[in-house]
């Protein structure tokens, strides 16, 4: 089939906010055959485009980037599918997501990565595979780094598992440092999280629910982060990170100049443990919400760059999965159009970190994590993929018309600031708000 013609876009009279590039002004930006073509001063660029997009009021930013989503194919298409989940992504400005692959069958190889891949599957942005580090993420057997990464993996994981054996995880690490392939962690300590549907404190006490203690976190981070040091050129990140010790590991882990990196999401940075209430299960998520100290920790990390991404960890469950008594609830919540209102709101307009700060967390960092080249800024000859917003728009999110498969959202009827005006990739325009 023959691709469809290229055409230039230029988006005019919006302020630039691109921390790779070190600009925040305002700037017009032409993009061509799916690359950024020209950056310039407010009405500079002679060449005009066959569209134009007028961005006055807006903020104009590189493309968001979503290191840790859900997108349950293959295998569990009630829940959600690509082309539904990209939507929701493209919805929340995200031009590109990377796929975790606890599905069923597990995407631990080569053929899976590729079937993710697929124009078959309708994604709306860009699609990166995660495969695991494990066969079928059992923690005992490396699955084919060099084949995975060949064929388009951008890291490994186990998500939903962690890799418990140490010498599993120092083989993995060090397999990665050949290679230069990130080996993302789920840091849970199984062994002491067993049956325990929330973190332990007051309002697990309070519940009767046996809690998640913080440690059991941390200990595996601590470990993995000491390997890390260890083993010169490996690549760790720690995904999901949740508490304050663990947060301490991962600054060791960067002051010693290891390869660290870690990701952080909104209902971590926006909620703690009490909000569970009584026992509503859109608040259950692994790991759980934590403790108010917990977020506080987090929310200095994210102000002084020891976090590197914000990632949704996007986790979309059937009603049936969630309208359940606790114990028995699937973990996990939606999470991709929620993310920029909720930066916007708790970290920007609350909190006072500049909006240069949160557009590098959805942005440059997670770019940097993965090496996603040629992502992550709108300098000239990158991807035309960009993420128009505007950062003062008062909204109110409503699961019912989540363009997810899914509802199982905390935030739903939440009043909100911020919102995804358009998102671009590759020069189309694939979202634009009513």
């Amino acid at each position: 089939m023959t691709p469809p013609e290229q055409k230039s876009l230029l988006i005019k009279g919006g302020h630039l906010i691109d921390p790779a590039s070190k600009i925040d002004a305002p700037m017009d930006i032409l993009l061509r055959d799916g690359r950024v073509a020209e950056i310039a001063a407010p009405n500079k660029i002679r060449a005009g485009g066959d569209e134009k997009f007028d961005a006055r009021g807006l903020i104009v930013a590189p493309g968001f980037i979503d290191l840790h989503v859900h997108l349950r194919e293959p295998g569990q298409g009630y829940k959600e599918t690509i082309a539904t989940g990209t939507a929701a992504a493209a919805a929340g400005g995200f031009t590109s997501v990377c796929t975790m692959p606890n599905t069923a069958p597990v995407v631990d190889s080569a053929d899976w990565v590729e079937w993710l891949r697929s124009p078959e599957r309708k994604a709306l942005v860009n699609v990166f595979p995660i495969a695991a580090a494990t066969r079928a993420s059992r923690g005992t057997t490396l699955t084919d780094f060099a084949a995975l990464r060949r064929a388009g993996a951008v890291a490994v994981t186990d998500d939903g598992k962690p890799i418990l054996q140490d010498e599993i995880m120092r083989s993995a690490l060090q397999l990665g440092a050949e290679l230069n392939f990130p080996v993302v962690q789920h840091a849970e300590d199984t062994r002491l999280t067993e049956n325990c549907p929330m973190h332990a404190g007051p309002t697990s006490f309070r519940l009767g629910l046996r809690g998640q203690p913080a440690s059991a976190e941390a200990a595996i981070v601590d470990r993995d982060v000491s390997l890390a040091q260890q083993i010169h050129e490996s690549r760790l990140h720690v995904a999901h990170l949740s508490t304050s010790d663990a947060l301490r590991a991962v600054r060791r882990g960067k002051r010693a100049r290891a390869r660290v990196s870690c990701e952080v999401t909104p209902h971590h940075f926006t909620l703690i443990d009490e909000n569970v209430g009584d026992y509503d299960t859109n608040f259950k998520m692994n790991p759980p919400l934590r403790s108010a100290a917990d977020r506080e920790a987090i929310l200095v990390a994210l102000a002084d760059g020891t976090v590197d991404a914000i990632a949704t960890d996007h986790a979309p469950h059937a009603a049936h999965e969630k309208q359940v008594e606790f114990e028995r609830a699937s973990f996990g919540i939606t999470g991709l159009e929620t993310a920029l209102a909720l930066a916007i709101t708790k970290l920007h307009r609350e909190h006072r970190i500049p909006l240069a700060r949160i557009v590098e967390l959805f942005t440059s960092g997670p770019a940097h994590v993965f090496d996603l080249r040629g992502r992550g800024s709108l300098a000239k000859g990158n991807h035309a993929d960009v993420t128009i917003f505007d950062p003062k728009k008062r909204w109110t999110f409503e699961a019912a018309r989540s363009r997810s498969l899914s509802r199982n959202s905390p935030f739903d009827a939440w009043q909100l600031m911020g919102k995804v005006v358009a998102t671009i990739v590759g020069g189309r325009v694939v979202y634009r708000a009513d």
